[in-house]
């Protein structure tokens, strides 16, 4: 399995299958983000490789141990080491490959954004130039 961050400069493998995808709905996961939910799954350290970019990678690290590493070129959130657990944590979004696995857990749920919900009116578009000038409408 290969990923890799927006730019292309950051590139990583992975040995084996993803075995199982979590969200997470915290306000730090959305703050480094962007997004409503982090969607993210850890690998065992022994299965993970840098292939480049790693001397580009920056880190945000907050007093209560929470950290965030990031392409500097691009800024799209990069794996990152957990501690001392011998785990990678992996950013789902940089996968380049299909995964056969889906979100097998939500943490924090109870944190999660109130505008996360959809409404009864949501409108869903599946790409193409007509969706961007049916949002247009919409918003």
């Amino acid at each position: 399995m290969k990923g890799e961050c927006l730019c292309g400069n950051v590139k990583f493998e992975i040995e084996g299958e993803i075995r199982n995808l979590y969200q997470c709905h915290c306000s730090l996961c959305r703050k480094a983000t962007g997004a409503a939910a982090n969607a993210a799954t850890f690998v065992q350290a022994a299965a993970f490789r840098w292939v480049s970019g790693e001397s580009d990678i920056r880190s945000y690290n907050k007093p209560s141990g929470f950290r965030s590493d990031f392409c500097s070129v691009c800024g799209s959130p990069v794996p990152n080491s957990l501690r001392d657990s011998g785990m990678v944590w992996i950013p789902a979004g940089l996968l380049d490959e299909p995964v056969a696995s889906r979100i097998s857990v939500h943490l924090h749920t109870k944190s999660a954004a109130a505008w996360e919900q959809e409404s009864a009116q949501c409108v869903r578009l599946d790409g193409g130039p007509e969706s961007l000038e049916s949002l247009n409408k919409l918003l």
